[in-house]
């Protein structure tokens, strides 16, 4: 094996527990720390490896792509846009022989998400497509807002969470990016019809598996990309023009937009040479709207769909005990204590990994309203939860990786070449361009 300080790791959050991976072996025969989680396709070699309490997942790459990728997923999360977390890039590899092995680019597994692949493993039906595909839209529409050029939209590059019934999607793979001041129209549009190439490539890899129904039209649910693309970028963007007595109808863009889970941070207003026409345009918005109330109110941190689906059980517990006169961060504490916590607590702990707190209660939300249907009566939220926790929660897949009991990682090797793990600033990784 080569001498220990030949080995080179930068990172921005360091972990020195990731000084004791097997960096000297390929990473396809790594078993070590390896753990069994669904992995997307990948033209590369990648393993998910658990240390301690953390979980990575570690690609093999040429070093120059290592460091570009970990520079622009840095980038992507100061913007912020919703991607893994870079965490850090090792080279100077070796095998026992002395031979170099490739670098290696570390990112943090994104809890409770899964690839396109397992989603249909774990039940997802032709149904759920669109909601797939509306997912993928809005993480291609803020990547492209934060001028971010991608160059291989498809399924494979993204982790998906659930969210309120739906998805959130989160972009895995970011090196064939690149970050411009000014994305331009054609950039925009070829992204587009190669993610409608390649989802509609995989759609029908899904179906030669046998794990897609043969007579859904993949055709047609790519096509939706394009589609929907247009629909959500020229909603948030487009400029609109009417009569000035009609200014009404700034709000009613900033409402629409917030319906939609954005927030306007900049609107372009002008008035034409008589002042009798208004043009408006939005120049900045942010997804994370409903996110952002439901963190102030109770401090919860969890999708935007799901924010919305507790706003509005917080609205409807507001109304259920007349609490109007209350102030909102006084009943969001009060049903934070009374309903949100106590249901989680119900949970056993063997359970808790089957899905996200903000998701089980959404589930339990829609549980109680075929419960109430049946019953032909108002079921109790909490005789529902116990009713879904018992016979739905408990028989669903595991999606979140849970440390092993009493694991704890072996620094035996750290003092050997503590000087060469560096955290590092981003003036000194190696330029883009290679």
């Amino acid at each position: 094996m080569a001498a220990p300080h030949a080995l080179r790791i930068v990172a921005s959050r360091p972990d020195p527990a990731i000084v004791t991976l097997p960096w000297h072996l390929p990473l396809d025969e790594w078993t070590e720390h390896v753990v069994p989680l669904p992995r997307g396709l990948s033209r590369h070699v990648v393993r998910i490896v658990r240390l301690g309490a953390r979980t990575y997942a570690v690609k093999e790459t040429v070093e120059h792509m290592a460091f570009r990728e970990y520079r622009l997923l840095r980038d992507l999360q100061r913007i912020p846009l919703p991607t893994v977390v870079a965490q850090g890039v090792v080279t100077g590899r070796v095998d026992a022989d002395g031979e170099p092995l490739p670098a290696a680019l570390l990112t943090e597994h994104l809890t409770f998400s899964l690839p396109y692949r397992s989603l249909f493993q774990h039940g997802l039906s032709a149904d759920n497509l669109p909601s797939l595909v509306d997912a993928l839209v809005v993480l291609l529409v803020r990547l492209h807002l934060g001028g971010f050029y991608w160059g291989d939209v498809s399924l494979s590059n993204v982790l998906f969470r659930r969210a309120a019934g739906g998805f959130a999607a989160y972009l895995v793979d970011a090196e064939t990016g690149e970050i411009r001041d000014n994305l331009s129209a054609p950039m925009r549009e070829y992204d587009v019809r190669v993610g409608c190439e390649n989802v509609y490539a995989e759609l029908l890899d899904l179906q030669a598996s046998n794990s897609l129904n043969p007579e859904v039209e993949a055709e047609a649910i790519a096509d939706l990309i394009n589609e929907r693309y247009h629909a959500l970028w020229n909603e948030l963007t487009s400029e609109e023009e009417f009569r000035l007595e009609e200014m009404w109808r700034i709000q009613s863009r900033i409402e629409r937009l917030n319906d939609l889970g954005f927030d306007v941070d900049e609107l372009d207003i002008v008035t034409d040479f008589d002042g009798d026409r208004v043009r408006i345009q939005p120049k900045v918005v942010e997804l994370g709207h409903h996110q952002r109330e439901l963190q102030a109110l109770t401090g919860l941190h969890v999708e935007d769909a799901q924010a919305r689906r507790l706003l509005n059980d917080i609205a409807a517990y507001t109304a259920h005990f007349d609490l109007g006169r209350e102030s909102r961060e006084v009943i969001a504490g009060r049903w934070l204590g009374e309903i949100f916590e106590p249901i989680m607590a119900m949970i056993p702990a063997e359970a808790r990994g089957k899905l996200e707190p903000a998701e089980v209660y959404h589930e339990v939300l829609v549980h109680r309203w075929y419960l109430s249907e049946r019953a032909g009566r108002e079921v109790s939220i909490f005789e529902t939860a116990r009713d879904y926790i018992d016979n739905v929660l408990k028989h669903k897949p595991d999606e979140l990786v849970t440390p092993m009991a009493g694991a704890a990682p072996d620094t035996s090797e750290i003092a050997a070449i503590d000087d060469d793990f560096e955290p590092i600033d981003d003036d000194d990784l190696p330029p883009i361009g290679g």
